[in-house]
């Protein structure tokens, strides 16, 4: 494949993966102004808490997103999956869009709004294990690590976008109106964006990789992926820590920055916004770096530092009383997390032979995402409504030193290549084919 032809091939599933994660995130950005409108009259930090419920629900679903999108693209194509996948999250999107109120339908409107998580969780369960194989596979090997990040700086630009939305609304809206009915608007907009999403990648060039595998997709994919235990374990344990920090630094920061440092909504969301931007402009870097030195220094690097950093960046944060002091802080713990999410795709796709690659990302990948990353902004809250917030400090602080563990005794994958695996597993000279 040319140059020109491959980068094109990258830019159009990144361009799908940024709708995505849109639609992902703008449940988060927006949960300040919906919760009240979908859950009964209570308290504020209550009705965050349901809307957080809601949210860790959606992660239940992603495991049988993962499972049924990875043996779909292992079988039919990575980009069969990746069409199908931005589908169903364009129905969940407006699906949220249009759900009345709980004043108008009672119980209903949260049953709803759980259907439509579902729905988004199963296709962003999918999403990522396509997305993290299709960019890898495309990307040549030397580079592999700088173009695979770009999954990362899409799903940023995701969250960034939903970010910008939010701005605008606050800017022309009043409080008022977007608790109202403001808050659909972005969902609308994320439905009409997948169907666009959707066309664009009917486009996309099928990787080599996956044409060099066809015939070889075993008929019992799930036994097929247990013949490979510790790369299994290997991707959950590299995913807990990651997770959670990627979580807590980000979808929860901003109602971290509100709740517990006393920001306003739109403080809070600015700063939210500043911080990913850069956050997103360092992962390409961070990528190329892995490329150089390898994808183990990397990650030992996040571990060692989110492992001794993280209770202290949480402390002085919500203690921060000036937007300027906020931003470093949050800036700081995400440059820390950029040495997990710039690499943890390729690191996964670069475990599994071609034949059962998108599973093997998929699936161990949402498992460890929906018991880590679905639940952290959940126990943040319940920590925080206890009246014990640091408890949570220190809950992420150990879920990072025990992936540090995972990657100080994982091996180093950055040398294999994708292709012409025949079944083989992972390349002799990694040693770890169990």
């Amino acid at each position: 494949m040319t140059e020109p032809r491959r980068i094109r091939s990258i830019i159009g599933g990144s361009a799908g993966n940024l709708v995505e994660w849109y639609d992902w995130y703008v449940y988060s950005a927006f949960t300040l102004y919906f919760a009240k409108s979908f859950f009964p009259p209570a308290s504020g930090t209550a009705q965050l808490l349901n809307a957080a419920a809601v949210f860790a629900v959606g992660f239940l679903m992603r495991p049988v997103g993962g499972w049924l999108m990875g043996r779909h693209a292992d079988r039919h194509g990575r980009r069969a999956a990746l069409s199908l996948s931005v589908l169903l999250m364009c129905a969940g999107s407006m699906l949220i869009a249009i759900t009345p109120s709980y004043a108008r339908i009672g119980v209903a409107a949260p049953t709803l709004l759980v259907v439509a998580r579902l729905l988004q969780g199963l296709s962003v369960g999918g999403e990522y294990g396509a997305s993290a194989t299709y960019l890898s596979e495309m990307a040549d090997q030397r580079h592999r690590g700088f173009w695979s990040s770009f999954q990362y700086v899409t799903l940023i630009s995701g969250q960034l976008i939903a970010l910008a939305v939010l701005l605008v609304l606050q800017r022309t809206l009043s409080a008022t109106a977007l608790e109202e009915w403001g808050w659909r608007i972005p969902f609308a907009i994320g439905g009409a964006l997948a169907v666009a999403a959707a066309w664009l990648r009917r486009g996309l060039d099928e990787t080599t990789a996956f044409d060099s595998s066809r015939g070889r997709t075993p008929d019992s994919p799930l036994r097929a992926l247990l013949g490979y235990p510790r790369q299994v374990a290997t991707v959950i344990g590299l995913t807990a820590g990651g997770t959670v920090a990627f979580y807590t630094f980000t979808t929860y920061a901003q109602k971290f920055l509100v709740n517990t440092s006393g920001f306003t909504k739109a403080q809070a969301t600015e700063i939210s916004a500043l911080t990913l931007f850069i956050f997103m402009l360092v992962q390409p870097l961070v990528g190329a770096i892995s490329d150089r030195v390898g994808r183990r220094p990397v990650l030992i690097a996040f571990g060692v530092c989110g492992t001794l950093a993280t209770v202290p960046l949480l402390t002085a944060l919500g203690a921060a009383r000036t937007s300027g002091a906020a931003t470093l802080l949050l800036l700081a713990a995400l440059l820390v997390v950029s040495g997990y999410t710039a690499i943890n795709a390729v690191v996964k796709a670069e475990l599994f032979p071609a034949e059962l690659r998108a599973l093997g990302v998929a699936l161990p990948y949402a498992i460890a995402v929906s018991l880590f990353g679905g639940t952290a902004e959940y126990l943040a809250l319940w920590a925080k409504q206890a009246g014990h917030e640091r408890w949570f400090y220190w809950y992420v602080t150990a879920c990072i030193a025990a992936s540090l563990c995972v990657y100080i005794t994982m091996p180093e994958t950055g040398r294999r290549s994708l292709e012409g695996d025949e079944g083989s597993g992972i390349s002799q000279g990694l040693g770890i084919r169990d």
